[in-house]
């Protein structure tokens, strides 16, 4: 039989602005998984300086290359930032299909946030950057034995169509336009000597590194939440497991658009 976590639909959680159609897909899936019963990780509260502060000279792997002509100009303060992060990521990637699944409230620092936590055994759920499509997780089996429903890959198809058509080049060149405020955004959250965009390709490659997993996903449930059963599986970064969990093909197009973002962001020479 079909054993369903017992969860109402709700508005919780892709990522840069260049990654916030991919990792939306992404987010979506971990929400889908854990659903409203899930606990709630608290961010910090981290004291916000009253002027950006600049970006790190020193340590760069990966420099931002230099937005696009069309897209320069002056930029709102973080703060005030939404509307235009909005605007621009709806012009560049297909208007509302895009913009529909946005959070309008902190979009920069929210993105920044939970690519940071990728990489994390937990993400922070109150820091989401998109809203959550109705559904509910779907489990064959029992708490004792179960295995993931082939079922819920599905729930993830509107948002996997919206991916595939968008362009990255577009996409990347909002993330370049705006990369001054992800990286105020980032050093806020904590790291005043840190550069933003070294940190997105590394959690890129973690989710580039995520095994594909064909064979039938055995899964435990010992509380609320299910798990997976197999523990080199469950220890697995976050968004590994978010990838795993949303289904092969479904991870195969949000890797192929990473892999896309990744050349673009890294295009230029490292300064040293």
């Amino acid at each position: 039989m079909t054993d369903q976590l017992l969860d109402k639909p709700t508005n919780k959680p892709l990522i840069g602005v260049a990654v916030v159609v991919v990792v939306f897909a992404a987010i979506g899936a971990w929400y889908y998984w854990y659903g409203h019963k899930a606990p709630q990780l608290k961010s910090p509260v981290i004291a916000q300086p009253a002027e950006s502060a600049p970006a790190p000279e020193a340590n760069i792997e990966h420099p931002v290359p230099a937005a696009p002509d069309a897209f320069q100009g002056p930029l709102p303060d973080l703060n005030d930032s939404d509307k235009a992060v909005s605007d621009a990521l709806g012009a560049a990637a297909g208007g509302a299909a895009v913009t529909s699944y946005l959070v309008p409230e902190s979009i920069i620092r929210h993105i920044v946030v939970t690519v940071d936590n990728l990489p994390r055994q937990k993400v922070t759920v109150d820091k989401r950057p998109i809203v959550l499509a109705p559904g509910t997780f779907l489990a064959t089996g029992d708490e004792l034995h179960a295995t993931l429903d082939a079922q819920n890959f599905q729930r993830y198809a509107p948002m996997i169509e919206v991916l595939r058509k968008v362009d990255m080049q577009r996409l990347a060149a909002v993330y370049l336009r705006f990369y001054p405020l992800f990286q105020k955004a980032y050093q806020d959250l904590g790291y005043p000597n840190d550069y933003y965009n070294d940190r997105l390709v590394k959690v890129i490659d973690v989710l580039l590194a995520t095994p594909q997993i064909a064979r039938p996903i055995d899964l435990v449930r010992p509380n609320v939440m299910y798990v997976f059963a197999d523990q080199s599986l469950e220890s697995r970064p976050a968004g590994q497991k978010v990838l795993i969990r949303m289904g092969p093909d479904n991870a195969a197009v949000v890797k192929a658009k990473l892999t896309q973002l990744r050349a673009i962001i890294t295009a230029a020479p490292p300064k040293h």
